[in-house]
């Protein structure tokens, strides 16, 4: 796979709008191409009546079941992140494979996503058992500067999905993430924050850092009935500790 780490806002940035209309993914059915601050739709499709999950598990306010089947939404697309380059320092370059988050009792699988043909970020399939998705032009975890992790919070026809209770995270959870070469980069979440996808900063959460960070992205927020998605995305910063 190419390296474009400089690429990388401008795809990801896609990715996130892409992300609230499938699932409406990560809800993230949403990935798409570069540039302008789009939202990230990350959330939830609706196919059929949604399937509710147990109270505990719910996060709250955020869910809303829908009562009627949709198509996906066609607004989602995320915007890619612009390219980047190569930093010295942190750990060699090597493909995440899996996601651990003792927190939030979630341990899944990651498969790498990349763009569709019109520039758009492609988004893992809308399942209830779906990875999660790294951007492949972003850093890999660990190494320097912000790898992108996304993921659907849910669905109408399965209910929770991988990034159902990603907006539970708080300030000092630990996030792992295991990689092909066998090494593991731990990260520590330093930020939860919530933006309508309308107002999503692309540079704020895409820009360039010259640390090992992580960001993880999904839809939440209230559902957008009309629309299909979610109101908006819910993006966790994480980076080595002290």
């Amino acid at each position: 796979m190419p390296r474009i780490r400089d690429r990388r806002a401008a795809a990801l940035a896609a990715l996130l709008a892409v992300l609230g209309t499938a699932s409406t993914a990560m809800g993230l059915r949403t990935e798409a191409t570069a540039l302008p601050p789009v939202a990230v739709d990350v959330q939830q499709t609706a196919d059929s009546e949604q399937t509710k999950p147990d109270e505990s598990q719910q996060p709250g306010p955020q869910k809303e079941p829908l009562k009627e089947p949709q198509d996906d939404p066609q607004d989602d697309a995320l915007p890619a992140p612009p390219p980047t380059t190569a930093k010295p320092g942190g750990m060699a370059r090597s493909e995440p494979t899996r996601l651990e988050i003792p927190a939030i009792k979630l341990n899944a699988p990651i498969t790498a996503v990349g763009l569709n043909t019109d520039g758009t970020l492609e988004v893992p399939p809308l399942k209830a058992s779906a990875p999660a998705g790294w951007y492949r032009h972003s850093p890999t975890p660990g190494e320097p500067g912000a790898a992108v992790i996304i993921g659907h919070v849910d669905s109408a026809r399965e209910g929770p999905a991988v990034f159902f209770r990603l907006r539970e995270l708080t300030l000092g959870d630990t996030i792992s993430v295991r990689r092909k070469n066998g090494t593991v980069a731990t990260l520590e979440v330093y930020r939860v924050a919530t933006y309508p996808k309308h107002k999503f900063p692309t540079d704020e959460v895409y820009g360039p850092v010259n640390r090992a960070e992580l960001r993880l992205i999904t839809c939440g927020g209230s559902f957008d009935r009309s629309k299909g998605s979610y109101r908006d995305n819910v993006v966790v910063y994480a980076a080595p500790r002290d």
